[in-house]
């Protein structure tokens, strides 16, 4: 893997998501980028298509920039000369990773699928409920609202990850929200006991 081009691509993000708040930022990014390491130590893959799709991923989310084509992604990889055939396998990896986008499908590559999986694994656990927090507060969520979302998407990533790793790792992140979720059914009922 070549460092330098994997330093400049994470200083390239840090500075598109300079200016976001919403969970969906440069420290997002690095977590991702991390959690695919990890996975990756556990299977075969290209290490440099897995770490620039990590890195990548949410460079062109639609609920963050308004592009269009992996444009910023694409714009950073032909500046740094990778090969076209390698610019669309990112690109295909990037595209199939959101779960919104995505659901029920498995990514093509076994990068994606890594990505895929460590991407989710950010929404799972301690920093995932952080996590769905922040972007509730930033769209005017109620609290009601959020907790929602655990029903509708994050309790059920644990069962659609793609790699032994993933699953493992989702396990006990997964355990860790339901806690949450019963503690936080708890105090709100103690509160509406009162009431």
């Amino acid at each position: 893997m070549n460092e330098n081009l994997i330093n400049e691509a994470i200083s390239y993000g840090k500075e598109l998501f300079k200016d976001n708040a919403d969970g969906h930022d440069s420290d997002h990014t690095l977590r991702v980028y991390h959690n695919a390491l990890k996975i990756a130590e556990k299977e075969n893959c290209d290490l440099q298509i897995l770490a620039l799709t990590a890195l990548f991923h949410d460079v062109d989310d639609h609920k963050l920039f308004n592009t269009t084509n992996n444009e910023n992604a694409r714009r950073f990889l032909k500046l740094h000369n990778i090969p076209d055939e390698t610019i669309e396998t990112i690109c295909n990896n990037i595209n199939s990773i959101s779960f919104s986008k995505n659901r029920g499908k498995r990514p093509e590559t076994k990068e994606g699928q890594i990505v895929q999986d460590a991407d989710r694994l950010d929404a799972l656990g301690a920093i995932g409920i952080a996590r769905t927090f922040t972007y509730g507060g930033s769209r005017q969520r109620e609290l009601s609202s959020s907790i929602d979302h655990f029903h509708e998407k994050l309790l059920l990533l644990k069962d659609e990850m793609n790699t032994e790793e993933g699953k493992r790792l989702a396990e006990e992140r997964h355990e860790f929200m339901l806690e949450f979720l019963r503690r936080y059914s708890e105090e709100t009922q103690e509160q509406a006991d009162k009431i």
